[in-house]
Parts: structure tokens; C-alpha cells; sequence
């Protein structure tokens, strides 16, 4: 068994363990082969909204299968009743969001915690009850026959949280955004024709001036950048409309709640730099050299803060150096991942099909019935996909493989076919602690061209050599 200890940070848990699940073994005997008990000491739980239905081995306590509230002095309830029936390993189900607490308290207190797949785990009972279903996970659990989920662990769990409300604010910022546009439209004021980002400098500055007043075309196209596009002309035109009370108030509404979303995202993002500097000043890593990649990102809902030093200090190698990565993608790896993904997952062929990167072949007679990908969201491999979508475009190693696939499958499978490469160099960055090298993702535009000659020149030479046997 492996310990982290972590700082205590948001009055949440310090210290965790993590073991890996055993897996089912065969035995054989008289009558032929039989599973093992792999887990002795495990128990089962049901999970739900009011009330958890545990179940623990027969020869530990005369009521083995137990009904208990959902308030904390039940959780720690359960908890003390675990350590006196001599358990170290449960399993259960994640239910909604109620599995949470009593996860993390069995945590706190020790217990090998195995988060099950509701999908995946099926009641072998007659009936279907609380009862059933908490005796069912405690005797597939004792078999090794329950999968884990993946989960990161404490302080990681709490950059998670927030580097997931973050993009909630983003989304809930980006709606404003189109409720701005949409109260201006319905004035008829053509501001988002001749401007690309009403977010930006210009934009603002003349939205702004509309809400002190100021309907004056001509005086609000001189507030724009010269180096916009668009001539004052064309933008005093677009800017002549209705002006009606309704809808002026309808925009000034949306343009508070999106200086609003922008406040709380600046103090989101402080609070996940906080969490960050706690997480790499204690966690203990081989780590390269640090050398800044200077790649130009975006800067509209960047991160406030240098997040690819922290992804450094994290993962030990610097994943910006990725074609298509941004920071606000290196903070949602890091927040998913953690530091020790690479030792949860064995393989990176494991790794890719938990990403949702990699088909689900199925296979049937020594034929391939199908090898769709699976319709379910991945974190990270959403991550991944919008990096990869990011290259389609570059002159680099990726973008090359990127158009290549395209031609040969379009361009959802192009994305999806980076997406797994960036997840395999991920993985082997990690994992071995390597930098990015771009020799290892394949052939340059100019080395494929170069190929693509050398074929025809080569096709050419036979059809001459048949066109002088025809003679």
C-alpha cells in the first residue's frame, strides 16, 4: 500500500491511500476450476439519497446487512462499524453525487474504496432491494470482479472541482455574451457584423457608451480601434437602430451579469492557484529542466496565472510543448489527472480506452463485429479532441498526421484519430518522463510530399517500361 500525505487545504482530507484492485483468480480443484476470494475483508454498499444499505461478510457480526442514514454521524457510523467487522476494502456504487461524502469519509478513515460503475455492475439476486444490491456488490467485490473507476486523489479532487466550475462560469459568461447580441439584433443595431468580438476593445468601449447614453452613430463608431477592419463609416451604420427602452434594459442586464461571471472568474482562478502551489510544493517528482515553449495562446478566458509552469512542476515534463495545447487544457489535465495517472492506468492502451479515444472493437468468430466508439463523455478526452481540432491547420508533425487522416476517413475521424495520438505521447511523456519530441509523431508536409513524388516517379517509370513492351 502506497501513502500521500497532502496539506490540508479547504478543510478537506490530508491523508489517502491508494491500492491497486486486485483482480479475479482461478483455482482449481476436484471439481474443476472455481474463483478465489481475492478480497476476504471487503463489504458492499448501496448508495442513496436518505439512506445506505451496507453488507459485510456473514461471520463478522450477527446483522451483517445494515440500513443507515445519509447524515454525517451515520457516514461516521458506518465507518466505526466497518473497523469493528475488520474490513479494508469496500465497494459501491456512484450514485448522482451522493456517493461523495461517505467516499471521501471512508477515505479519512483508511478503507480501500472501490467506486463501481453502475453500468457495469449487475444484482445476480432474484430480487431486486437495497439488501440484494448492497450483498451483491460485497460478493462480486470479494471475487475481484468489480472494476474501479477512476478517481484522483484529495487536494486533486479539489482543483477538479473547481477547474469544472470554472467552465461553468465560462459557459454561463459566453451566454450573456449571446444575450447581448441578441438584445442589440433586435434593435436592428448590426454591431457583431462589422466587428468580429463585441467582447473586445471596441466592442466594449461602444457598448458601454450605449448604456451611458450615448446614441450618437457617428461618436460611437469614432470609439473604435483603427485597427479594425471595418471603415467609421461602415460601423456608424451598423450602428443606427431603434433604441427602444425594453431592449436597452435587456442589454444593460446582460452586460452586469457578464462583469459579474468575469469577477468570479477572476476569483476562481485565484482560488485554483492556491490549490496548485499547495499541490506542487508537496508532491515529490522527477522533473525535467523548465524551459517556456513562448507558444502564442489565446487570451480571451485564459487562465490568471502561469499554468504551464504548474503543469511542469506536476507532471514533470512540459505538455505545452504539444501541438494544440492552451493553458486552459493543460488545467484541465492536471485537474483530472494528477500526477500519478500513469501508475493507475498500466498501459497506455488502458489509458486511451478510459480517454474514449480508442475504438471498442468487438470481436465475434475471429471477426470484427464493429469498432465504433463508445457515445460517452470523457473529461479528458474532450480535452484532447479540441486540441486536436486545433491543428488541423498547423504546419507541424501533428497537423500533417491530422490532414492525413482526414483525407483518408474525414474529418470527425481525423479528430478523433489525433486525439488518441496526443493521449499515447501523454501518456509516454509522463510515464517516462520525456519531452515532447516532434520526430516521433510522424512525417513532415515536405517529407510526404517528397514520398508522394518518389510513388509517382515510380508508377511513371512502369507505365513507360509497358507502353514500350506494347510497341
Amino acid at each position: 500500500m502506497i501513502e500521500y500525505t497532502y496539506p490540508k487545504a479547504a478543510g478537506l482530507h490530508i491523508k489517502s491511500t491508494k491500492t491497486m484492485a486486485k483482480k479475479p483468480r482461478k483455482i482449481k480443484t476436484a471439481k474443476g476450476l472455481r474463483l478465489k476470494i481475492v478480497n476476504p475483508d471487503s463489504a458492499g454498499i448501496d448508495i442513496a439519497d436518505g439512506e445506505m444499505q451496507v453488507c459485510v461478510p456473514e461471520d463478522r457480526d450477527g446483522d451483517n446487512n445494515r440500513r443507515f442514514g445519509s447524515f454525517t454521524e451515520d457516514l461516521i457510523e458506518i465507518c466505526e462499524w466497518l473497523r469493528v467487522c475488520r474490513i479494508n476494502t469496500v465497494a459501491m456504487e456512484a450514485t448522482g453525487v451522493y456517493w461523495i461524502p461517505l467516499y471521501l469519509k471512508l477515505k479519512d478513515y483508511g478503507f480501500d474504496v472501490i467506486l463501481a460503475n453502475p453500468t457495469q455492475v449487475k444484482n445476480f439476486t432474484q430480487d431486486k432491494t437495497d439488501a440484494a444490491d448492497a450483498e451483491s456488490l460485497m460478493l462480486q467485490h470479494s471475487y475481484g470482479l468489480i472494476k474501479p473507476s477512476f478517481q484522483p486523489e484529495n487536494i486533486t479532487r479539489q482543483i477538479r472541482n473547481l477547474a469544472r466550475h470554472r467552465m461553468t462560469i465560462v459557459d454561463k459568461s459566453g451566454q450573456e455574451t449571446q444575450r447581448m447580441q441578441k438584445a442589440m439584433e433586435m434593435m436592428n443595431i448590426k454591431l457583431s457584423t462589422v466587428i468580429s468580438d463585441v467582447l473586445g476593445k471596441s466592442g466594449q468601449a461602444i457598448i458601454r457608451a450605449i448604456l451611458d447614453g450615448n446614441h450618437d452613430p457617428k461618436s460611437l463608431a469614432e470609439l473604435a480601434d483603427p485597427k479594425c477592419k471595418a471603415s467609421k463609416e461602415t460601423i456608424a451604420k451598423s450602428l443606427e437602430g431603434t433604441w427602444d427602452a425594453d431592449k436597452l434594459f435587456m442589454l444593460k442586464q446582460s452586460v452586469d451579469c457578464y462583469d459579474f461571471y468575469q469577477k468570479q472568474l477572476a476569483e476562481c482562478d485565484k482560488m485554483i492557484e492556491s490549490l496548485l502551489a499547495e499541490y506542487t510544493a508537496e508532491i515529490d517528482i522527477k522533473s525535467n529542466k523548465f524551459v517556456r515553449t513562448r507558444k502564442r495562446t489565446s487570451q480571451k478566458n485564459a487562465v490568471a496565472f502561469d499554468m504551464e509552469l504548474y503543469a511542469h512542476a506536476v507532471f514533470g515534463v512540459n505538455i505545452m510543448a504539444m501541438p494544440g495545447m492552451s493553458s486552459n487544457s493543460m488545467l484541465q489535465l492536471v485537474a483530472e489527472l494528477g500526477h500519478d495517472f500513469t501508475d493507475k492506468f498500466e498501459t497506455c492502451a488502458k489509458f486511451c480506452k478510459w480517454a474514449n479515444t480508442a475504438p471498442s472493437n468487438k470481436i465475434s468468430g475471429g471477426k470484427l463485429l464493429s469498432s465504433h466508439m463508445k457515445k460517452r463523455k470523457n473529461p479528458v478526452g474532450q480535452v484532447l479532441r479540441i486540441c486536436a481540432n486545433a491543428v488541423r491547420n498547423e504546419k507541424s508533425e501533428m497537423g500533417a498526421y491530422f490532414r492525413r487522416m482526414k483525407s483518408k476517413s474525414g474529418h470527425n475521424q481525423a479528430v478523433v484519430a489525433t486525439a488518441h495520438k496526443m493521449a499515447r505521447i501523454l501518456y509516454a511523456m509522463v510515464k517516462y518522463n520525456r519531452e515532447y519530441n516532434p520526430a516521433k509523431v510522424g512525417c513532415t508536409e515536405k517529407e510526404l510530399l517528397i514520398k508522394k513524388r518518389d510513388r509517382a516517379q515510380k508508377a511513371l517509370q512502369k507505365l513507360e517500361q509497358k507502353l514500350k513492351e506494347a510497341s
